[in-house]
């Protein structure tokens, strides 16, 4: 049956910025698919929260480490965390990461430099670690969360949008060298109704209104969309795909950003 294609039982997942928006809806289709899952974020409350869910929902061992992905020390921890639980890593999705639009020339060297280490090095970092546990068991797949402002052009977005673009080169060239133990494949994510977005969506309905007639599908995505993506590109079904850059955007092809910012 091609769906069983689809299924990641038994395998382990760590989810970085798995409590809330993309990353729960990541781990809880991981653990709807049979995986058990890490969930790693800043905020114990939300994640205790979310763990509880989705073991509720789903039957699956669901693990809770409290993580900023920008400490090396704390990424070691949910690495060793993750091991000592399950004795296994056969997944990483790397979804932690963003950084608010700011004007070219109000962009200091060191917010760009941190917008760098939190989207990109922090993922370098965490792939670095797990990849060694991968191939014990005889590999696995890594899975990084970009942007399509990585390829998209919009006021604001220099630090953002350089630091997601390195993000999906990165993802090929990993590809590249871990191929074939290890896949490793990104997804260009579009507007999605997250816990951060919606918010502002709701404050400023015409800000939504123009963002949706800007997507093709007219319509905001979900942390579902993407996570259907995700199940595909680190399951079975997804076995011959690596070093791939996935658009799940709504058919963008250009900004959709809804507010006009300032140059400078």
């Amino acid at each position: 049956m091609i769906l069983d294609q689809f299924r990641i039982t038994d395998r382990v997942a760590i989810v970085t910025g798995g409590s809330k928006g993309i990353g729960r809806g990541i781990a809880r289709a991981f653990a709807e698919a049979g995986a058990d899952v890490t969930i790693a974020s800043r905020n114990p409350a939300d994640l205790e929260a979310t763990a509880a869910a989705i073991r509720k929902d789903t039957g699956r061992r669901v693990l809770a480490v409290p993580c900023d992905v920008n400490d090396r020390a704390q990424l070691e921890a949910v690495v060793d965390a993750t091991w000592k639980e399950f004795g296994r890593i056969d997944l990483l999705v790397n979804n932690a990461g963003g950084t608010p639009p700011r004007p070219a020339l109000r962009t200091s060297e060191k917010m760009f430099e941190a917008a760098f280490h939190f989207n990109v090095t922090s993922a370098f970092l965490l792939s670095r670690m797990v990849i060694p546990k991968m191939l014990e068991g005889g590999g696995g797949a890594i899975l990084n969360i970009s942007s399509g402002m990585s390829w998209l052009v919009d006021k604001g977005f220099v630090a953002y949008g350089t630091a997601k673009a390195a993000l999906a080169h990165m993802t090929r060239l990993l590809a590249f060298e871990m191929a074939p133990r290890v896949r490793v494949n990104a997804i260009a994510v579009g507007a999605i109704a997250t816990d951060a977005l919606l918010p502002f969506l709701e404050a400023m309905p015409e800000a939504r209104a123009k963002l949706e007639a800007g997507t093709p599908m007219h319509r905001i995505g979900t942390p579902e969309d993407i996570a259907a993506a995700a199940v595909y590109l680190c399951s079975p079904a997804g076995g011959w795909v690596t070093g791939k850059v996935f658009e799940v955007d709504g058919g963008t092809v250009a900004s959709n950003w809804p507010l006009e910012l300032p140059s400078v």
